[in-house]
């Protein structure tokens, strides 16, 4: 087996979506998390997959059945993408001092490039993460350019000239 460091480096170029995914608690309570492992799974049904460490603070909210908004960020929201990930502690909320509105129930970060709220089909067991398979119930996207990560860096796509 390869030792982590290797693993790590070899991930760090693999391009991935910087997306937030949210939930509500019973309360009213905001809750999300900056995630880079979010991908298509299937179309029919139209099924989504993330995954979150097990320790997130998130992931308690997020069972099978519960309802997730998916904000995919904009090549704008590296604040955001960057707020989100941080491990929460202490008073107060990872939303303080970041704009968002309650969409279809959920918490909603305007401007994304894309926007999906689905439901929790079921948890996958991914070694030290949680595969999650989300069924997708409504979804916009917009000409915003994509936010994403590679080599340790926010960046966005760029289309490759065409040779003529």
């Amino acid at each position: 087996m390869i030792d982590r460091e290797t693993f790590v480096e070899l991930m760090s170029g693999v391009c991935s979506p910087v997306t937030v995914v949210t939930a509500t608690t019973a309360d009213g309570r905001p809750h999300g998390s900056t995630v880079s492992s979010f991908a298509s799974l299937s179309l029919d049904p139209p099924l989504v997959s993330f995954a979150l460490d097990r320790a997130s603070g998130l992931l308690p909210h997020l069972r099978p059945g519960d309802r997730v908004g998916v904000n995919i960020l904009g090549a704008h929201q590296r604040e955001p993408a960057a707020a989100f990930a941080r491990r929460h502690r202490g008073p107060g909320s990872k939303f303080d001092g970041v704009t968002w509105t309650v969409r279809a129930g959920l918490p909603h970060l305007p401007e994304s490039a894309g926007w999906a709220v689905g439901r929790v089909e079921r948890h996958v067991d991914g070694g030290d993460h949680i595969l999650l398979v989300v069924c997708v119930e409504e979804a916009e996207s917009t000409p915003t350019a994509p936010l994403v990560y590679a080599r340790r860096v926010f960046g966005t796509h760029s289309p490759l000239a065409v040779a003529s």
